[in-house]
C-alpha cells in the first residue's frame, strides 16, 4: 500500500510538471505563429498567473456556488459533523467547513486552498444512503485530499491546462478570421535562408494549437485519476477499515440516480465522476481514457487487496 501511495505521488508530480511544460509549449507555439517564441511564453505566463491567483483565493467559493452547496451547522447535521471532526483529528488537520449539496445521487467532494481554508461537501443522497461506517469511508477519502493538499493540486493543474486551452482557442479563432499569422508569414517569405525550418516550426506550432484541447484534457484527467487512487488508500488508512469505503463505493456504483447539476469544470473534484450514468457497469476503453475518475470497480478491487 505504501508503495502505491509513493508511486501515485511521483506520477502526480510528473503530471504537474507536464502541465507546466504544456502551457509553455502552447505559449511558444503562439509566439511562432504571431511574433516570436519568447513573446508567446510571456503571454502564456501572464494568463496562467492571473488564472492561478483567482483560483487560489476564490476557486473554492466558485465550486461550492456552482454545486449549490449550503453550509450546515452541527445542530442541523450532528452525525456528519461528528464524523468530519473525528477524521480531521485523525488526519491532524483543522476541521473543514461542512456543506450539503441538494442532489439525490450519492457523492462528495473537498475544496479549498489549504487545510486551514478547506470545505467538505456531501450530497443529500449520500447522507440518506450511507450508514456511519460507509460515511466515515467517504469522509476519510475526502479528508485525505485535504491532508495531502490535493485540493490545491487539482486547482493548479486545471488552471494551467485551462490557460493553455484558452490561449490556443483564442489564437485559433483569430486565425480563422485572418487576424494572426499574416505578418509573421510575410516576414518569413522576405527572409533569406532557413525557409524550410521556419515552415516546419510553423506546421508544428499550428498542430500543437489544434490538439491542445485534447492533450490538455488528458493531462488533467490523468492527474485526477492518480489522486483518486491515492485518496482511496489514505482514506482507508485514516478509518483503519477499508470495507467501509468499499461498501460506500458499491452503493455509489449501483445508485439509480444521476447528478442533475453535474458539469465538466468541477467533475474531477468529486468522489465519483458526477456525469457517469447511474448503475453503469465496467467502463469501456474510451471511458477509461476520458473519464475524470478511475473505473469504480478497479478502485474497489485495489481496496480489497489492502
Amino acid at each position: 500500500m505504501y508503495e502505491q501511495i509513493s508511486a501515485n505521488k511521483r506520477k502526480t508530480i510528473v503530471l504537474v510538471v507536464l502541465a507546466v511544460v504544456f502551457l509553455g509549449a502552447i505559449g511558444y507555439a503562439v509566439g511562432l505563429l504571431w511574433f516570436s517564441g519568447p513573446v508567446g511564453l510571456v503571454v502564456a505566463g501572464a494568463i496562467a498567473i492571473t488564472m492561478s491567483l483567482s483560483s487560489y483565493f476564490y476557486g473554492d467559493r466558485m465550486v461550492l456556488a456552482s454545486s449549490h452547496a449550503k453550509e450546515v451547522s452541527a445542530e442541523q447535521e450532528p452525525r456528519l459533523h461528528n464524523v468530519v471532526e473525528g477524521l480531521a483529528i485523525a488526519a491532524g488537520v483543522p476541521k473543514p467547513r461542512v456543506y450539503i449539496v441538494p442532489e439525490s445521487a450519492p457523492n462528495a467532494f473537498a475544496t479549498g486552498r489549504d487545510p486551514e481554508h478547506s470545505s467538505i461537501a456531501v450530497t443529500q443522497g449520500l447522507l440518506d444512503t450511507m450508514n456511519r461506517v460507509e460515511l466515515e469511508g467517504v469522509i476519510g477519502h475526502e479528508m485525505s485530499h485535504v491532508q495531502d493538499r490535493d485540493i490545491l493540486v487539482g486547482t493548479v493543474v486545471a488552471t494551467l491546462v485551462g490557460a493553455a486551452i484558452l490561449l490556443s482557442e483564442f489564437v485559433m479563432r483569430f486565425w480563422w478570421f485572418g487576424g494572426i499569422g499574416g505578418g509573421r508569414r510575410s516576414s518569413n517569405n522576405n527572409s533569406s535562408g532557413g525557409g524550410g525550418l521556419e515552415l516546419v516550426l510553423f506546421a508544428v506550432g499550428f498542430l500543437l494549437l489544434v490538439l491542445a484541447p485534447i492533450l490538455g484534457q488528458l493531462i488533467k484527467l490523468s492527474v485526477s485519476r492518480n489522486r483518486e487512487y491515492l485518496a482511496d488508500a489514505q482514506g482507508a488508512m485514516l478509518t483503519r477499515y477499508p470495507p467501509g469505503l468499499i461498501s460506500a463505493l458499491e452503493k455509489i456504483r449501483d445508485a439509480p440516480h444521476a447528478m442533475r447539476g453535474a458539469n465538466n469544470a468541477t467533475a474531477h473534484l468529486w468522489l465519483d465522476q458526477p456525469t457517469r450514468m447511474p448503475g453503469s457497469g465496467n467502463a469501456s476503453t474510451m471511458e477509461k481514457l476520458f473519464s475524470t475518475h478511475p473505473p469504480i470497480q478497479e478502485r474497489i478491487k485495489r481496496l480489497q487487496e489492502m
